[in-house]
């Protein structure tokens, strides 16, 4: 996943390659099920999960919406995608802010991807984080708490919004499907 915008052809499935290979996860209710399904594609990644992750996740939705003539979504998505980033980069740290590192010594990443047939558009963001660290789950914080309503948020604004593991990897897909308006 480099950035670039990819477009399949109708029978012609780009492949939806992301952390590593892998590819998404089989369809389920009102999900497509392969990027030939998707006409629109474009991904970015790895980034490390690091604070500035969420920044270049909006900037880089914000570019691909509208290149796509989809401008008038780019509210709503960078909101999600900064949501969903912001997530990894939390569980990518201790409580103490010092970086979480796996045994070979590498960082945790991100990748982003947005995939649209113009009447709806997936914002997906995968990581790598182990199963422990990274699950999402919406919770109820309370009245004084300043973090923890980001997923209210993406349910709020999406039409609908799930997570999945990634098959044969040690990596999941967080993602959002918003419809053109």
């Amino acid at each position: 996943m480099n950035g670039r915008t990819e477009a399949s052809t109708p029978g012609h499935p780009r492949d939806p390659a992301g952390p590593a290979g892998a590819r998404p996860a089989p369809a389920r209710e009102g999900q497509r099920s392969a990027a030939g399904a998707w006409p629109l594609l474009s991904g970015l990644g790895p980034l490390g999960a690091l604070p500035t992750a969420p920044r270049l996740g909006r900037a880089f939705a914000v570019l691909v919406l509208g290149g796509w003539g989809l401008g008038g979504m780019t509210e709503a998505a960078e909101l999600i995608v900064s949501e969903m980033a912001s997530n990894v980069v939390r569980a990518a740290a201790n409580p103490d802010g010092s970086l979480v590192y796996d045994a070979h010594g590498r960082l945790p990443v991100l990748w982003l991807r947005l995939l649209s047939d113009l009447r709806q558009t997936r914002i997906e963001v995968w990581d790598n984080l182990p199963a422990g660290r990274g699950v999402p789950a919406a919770r109820r914080p309370g009245p004084e708490e300043e973090s923890g309503r980001g997923l209210e948020l993406v349910a709020a604004i999406s039409q609908r919004w799930g997570w999945e593991p990634v098959p044969g990897r040690q990596a999941k897909c967080v993602w959002a499907l918003l419809t053109v308006q």
